[in-house]
């Protein structure tokens, strides 16, 4: 008796958890900045023979009835939805819009360097520099711990660097030099002195060094 309930309890945990996660994006919505590639739903309340759901190119432009090609990339929903009311009151007075995000970019972060499985990686949820490091295969033996290079895209402007140390991370751990990630973020991970002269060992232990003098 008790399995079908156990089931059915999960089951309804795993569903609330999901409506919790849209509710969670939904909340977060208006902080999101429109990219090429998302496709946006436009409602007009009063006029809905200009309802339409359109995409955001890769110029970042998009084509809305009425009002023609728009820039919305990089802008939020709210910014967005002020801008179409500014170009709608134009030929309609005071037009009530809403805008729905119905495909958009997921964000990620990128792990790249000397670490076990570098690549692209989802946010799901807050990530600091050590979990993102761990999520892309952990660090190995030649990697420098010391000199993790932190590359964050900014907007209208060069991207911002940050050196972070996790030196002896796993002895003493520091809060402070374990950055959060943000979107678009990317992680690289050098190699230190051991790991720049490693294929030279490795040819060494294979029997392929030749001496430099000949014999």
């Amino acid at each position: 008796m008790l399995k079908p309930i156990r089931i059915a309890f999960c089951t309804l945990l795993f569903a609330a958890s999901l409506v919790q996660a849209r509710d969670t994006f939904a909340q977060r919505e208006t902080r999101y900045h429109l990219h090429p590639g998302d496709v946006l739903t436009v409602n007009y309340r009063y006029t809905p023979e200009y309802n339409a759901t359109v995409s955001v190119e890769p110029d970042g432009f998009a084509t809305f009835p009425l009002i023609g090609d728009l820039k919305v990339g990089g802008l939020t929903i709210d910014q967005s939805i002020a801008l179409l009311k500014e170009k709608a009151s134009d030929r309609l007075n005071n037009p009530e819009i809403t805008i729905d995000l119905k495909e958009f970019e997921k964000p990620y972060y990128i792990v790249g360097g000397d670490v076990g499985a570098p690549g692209r990686f989802e946010i799901r949820g807050p990530v600091t520099a050590l979990r993102a490091i761990e999520m892309a295969g952990g660090l190995k033996y030649t990697s420098k711990t010391s000199q993790i290079l932190l590359i964050r895209p900014m907007e209208g402007s060069a991207p911002e660097t940050k050196i972070i140390n996790l030196n002896h991370y796993d002895k003493r751990y520091n809060p402070a030099e374990d950055v959060e990630l943000r979107a678009g973020d990317m992680l690289i991970v050098p190699k230190n002195k051991v790991g720049k002269i490693e294929p030279y060992i490795k040819l060494i232990n294979a029997g392929f060094y030749l001496n430099p003098l000949g014999f």
